[in-house]
C-alpha cells in the first residue's frame, strides 16, 4: 500500500452555533435506534450482534483563495456524515475477520450516509434505521465468506481477536463560536496574494485562509457517548514557476492555529511571501542536481516527516496484522533499531511543543477510546506498536490511535509524531560534523535539505518496501567550507531500517511539520516533530519533470503599460 503525508488546504469556519437541543436530538436518536437493534435485529441462524456504534461527524467549513490580488472563490460548506460499525459474532471472530486472498483488508469504506443538517429526530433515525438494516445484512454475508476462508486456507500468522473490550466512557467538550468578518478575510487574502503580482515569472501566486469546525458525536452499545469539538485554522501561501529545463518549481508556506486568533500576523505574512519570493527566483537558476549517495543533514521539518514516513507507517498495528503487509517491526519488539539517544514518541494529548501548535491532536479517537501518549522507541529499543481496537499478537487493547475520515473504517494512525535526541549538538557543529562526514568518505559536498513538501511510503509484500520524501529546498554544504549552494530536482529515496543505522547525529533545534496524512482510513491531520539529524549515508535520485517548454510568451502579471 501507498500512504502520504501531504500539506492540506482545509476549509475556514466563517461561524460555529451548535446547541445543547442539537446535542439531544442526534444523541437521542442514536441512542434509541442502537436500543431498538441491539434487541430487536437478528436472524434465524444467523451469528448474533454483539456490537454497534454510531459516529455522526458534523461539519462547517468555509474557505477564501486569492490568487496575484484578486479573489479566486470563496465557498462555504455544512455537512453531517454518519458511520456505521456493526459486529456479529463475538470479539474474538467476527465480520471483520481478514479474509485471505483479498487484497484490501482495513479502512475499506464503511456502512456510511449523509444525514439532514437539519434538527429532526424522526429523519435521522430513519437514516440510522436504513443503513442499520444494510449493514446487518452485509455483515452476515461477510461472517458467512471469512468463516469458509479461514476453514480452507492454512493456518493464520495472527490469532489474535477481531475487535478488543474497552471500556465505556462519557465525555463532552465545549462547542466554541467563531465568528470572523469575511470581508476582513477577503481583504487580507487580496493583499497577500498581490505581492506575487509584481513577478511576470510566476505561474501561479496565491493565498488561501481555510478552517473547518468539526462536532463528533460518537455512541456505542458498550455504553459509551462523546461529543467532542475539533477547530483547525489554517493560511497557506503557495507559489510555482518553472525553470528553463521545464522542471516546475513550487514552494508553500502554511500556519496552523486551533483558533483564527492564533493565525500569524500580517507584518509576518507579507514578509514570508517575499522571502518565498526571492527562493523561487533562485531556484531557478539553480543547478540541477543529479544522483547522489553520500552524508545530509535533514532539518527538523525534513527529518519529522523523514520518520513519518519510514517509521510511523510501519508501526502502525493492524499492519502487523494484514498478510499483504510487510510488516517490517514486527519481530524487532525490545530489539535496538536506532542510536541510544534517540527516543520516538507519539502523544495526541498534547497541542502545542515548545510553542509550536500541532494539529495530531485530539482527545478520544474515532473509535471511541481515549488518546495516549505512545512511546514506540526508547533508548533506541522498539516498544510498542500504534493499536486502534484490532488486537495484534501481544497487543490485545487500544491505545486510542483509531482514527479515520468520515466514510471510512478506522485503523491504527499516527498522531502527533515526535523524535527526540538526548544528545544534541548545534547547528553550526552539525555542520562542522557534515563537512568531516565528507572529507572521510572523500567527498566534496553533502546535501542539506531545509525544507520538503510531503512525501509517500510503501509497505505492501507485492512492493519493494520504500519510501520517498519530496524536499524542495536542497543545499551543496562543501568540504572545504566554501558557500552553500542551491540545487534542485531531487527526491529522497531509500529503505527503513538501511537508513535508521546511518543516523548519526542529532541537532539542539526542533522543526515541525502539521499536514494531513493519507492512507486506508482517509486523510487526517497528523503532526511529526524532530530535531535536526545528520545522517552518514543518504540517496537522492532525480526528480520527474515536464518536458514541456516554459510558456512562448511572457505573463501578463506584473507587466506594466498593459
Amino acid at each position: 500500500m501507498k500512504y502520504r503525508i501531504l500539506l492540506a488546504i482545509l476549509i475556514f469556519a466563517i461561524s460555529v452555533n451548535l446547541t445543547s437541543a442539537k446535542e439531544s436530538i442526534i444523541f437521542n436518536a442514536a441512542k434509541k435506534e442502537l436500543k431498538r437493534s441491539m434487541s430487536e435485529l437478528h436472524q434465524e441462524n444467523a451469528p448474533p450482534l454483539y456490537y454497534i456504534s454510531y459516529a455522526v461527524v458534523e461539519k462547517k467549513s468555509s474557505s477564501v483563495n486569492a490568487v496575484f490580488g484578486k479573489i479566486k472563490s470563496a465557498k462555504s460548506e455544512h455537512t453531517r456524515v454518519l458511520d456505521l460499525d456493526l459486529r456479529i459474532g463475538d470479539n474474538k471472530f467476527d465480520n471483520t475477520h481478514i479474509i485471505r486472498g483479498d487484497q484490501f483488508q482495513f479502512g475499506s469504506f464503511r456502512s456510511s450516509a449523509d444525514l439532514p443538517v437539519e434538527d429532526d429526530e424522526k429523519s435521522i433515525r430513519s437514516a440510522l434505521w436504513f443503513v442499520t438494516d444494510k449493514a446487518y445484512k452485509d455483515a452476515i454475508e461477510r461472517y458467512e465468506k471469512a468463516y469458509s476462508n479461514r476453514a480452507v486456507k492454512v493456518q493464520e500468522e495472527d490469532t489474535s481477536a477481531d475487535f478488543s473490550k474497552e471500556p465505556p466512557v462519557k465525555f463532552s467538550s465545549e462547542i466554541k463560536e467563531f465568528k470572523i468578518d469575511t470581508a476582513a478575510w477577503k481583504a487580507k487574502a487580496r493583499r497577500i496574494s498581490s505581492l506575487f503580482a509584481s513577478e511576470s515569472w510566476l505561474y501561479d501566486g496565491s493565498f488561501t485562509i481555510s478552517g473547518l469546525t468539526t462536532v463528533k458525536y460518537f455512541v456505542n452499545s458498550d455504553g459509551s457517548e462523546i461529543q467532542q469539538f475539533e477547530p483547525y485554522f489554517r493560511i497557506i501561501i503557495s507559489a510555482f514557476t518553472k525553470a528553463e529545463d521545464g522542471m516546475t518549481l513550487p514552494l508553500t508556506k502554511t500556519y496552523f492555529a486551533f483558533s483564527p486568533e492564533e493565525l500569524p500576523s500580517d507584518e509576518l505574512l507579507e514578509k514570508d511571501t517575499k522571502e518565498m519570493i526571492r527562493l523561487l527566483k533562485e531556484m531557478k537558476i539553480a543547478e540541477l542536481m543529479k544522483t547522489f549517495s553520500g552524508p545530509a543533514i535533514l532539518s527538523g521539518e525534513a527529518s519529522g516527516v523523514f520518520f513519518h514516513e519510514i517509521f510511523g507507517h510501519r508501526v502502525e498495528g493492524h499492519r502487523q496484522k494484514d498478510p499483504n503487509s510487510s510488516q517490517t517491526f514486527k519481530n524487532f519488539i525490545n530489539q535496538k533499531i536506532l542510536p541510544e539517544y534517540i527516543d520516538v514518541i507519539f502523544d495526541p494529548t498534547i497541542n502545542s511543543l515548545k510553542g509550536n501548535l500541532l494539529s495530531g491532536y485530539y482527545m478520544y479517537d474515532d473509535e471511541g477510546v481515549r488518546s495516549q501518549k505512545v512511546v514506540t522507541v526508547e533508548n533506541g529499543i522498539f516498544k510498542n506498536f500504534l493499536m486502534s481496537r484490532s488486537p495484534i499478537e501481544n497487543f490485545t487493547n487500544s491505545n486510542g490511535h483509531g482514527r479515520k475520515n468520515p466514510g471510512y473504517d478506522a485503523v491504527s494512525r499516527q498522531s502527533n509524531l515526535i523524535v527526540s535526541a538526548k544528545e544534541t549538538v548545534s547547528a553550526s557543529t552539525l555542520k562542522d560534523k557534515l563537512r568531516e562526514e565528507c572529507k572521510k568518505q572523500e567527498k566534496e559536498y553533502g546535501l542539506y535539505f531545509e525544507k520538503v513538501q510531503g512525501g509517500f511510503t510503501f509497505t505492501g509484500t507485492t512492493v519493494p518496501n520504500s519510501f520517498n520524501v519530496t524536499p524542495i529546498l536542497v543545499y551543496k554544504v562543501y568540504a572545504d567550507g566554501r558557500a552553500d549552494e542551491m540545487v534542485r530536482g531531487v527526491d529522497l529515496i531509500g529503505t527503513p531500517l538501511t537508513t535508521f543505522a546511518n543516523i548519526i547525529a542529532a541537532g539542539d533545534d526542533l522543526g515541525v511539520f502539521n499536514g494531513m496524512c493519507g492512507a486506508e482510513s482517509g486523510y487526517i491531520p497528523v503532526s511529526a516533530c524532530s530535531p535536526s539529524l545528520l545522517v552518514s549515508l543518504i540517496e537522492v535520485q532525480r526528480k520527474s519533470k515536464s518536458q514541456a517548454k516554459p510558456p512562448v510568451l511572457a505573463a501578463p502579471v506584473g507587466k506594466k503599460g498593459d
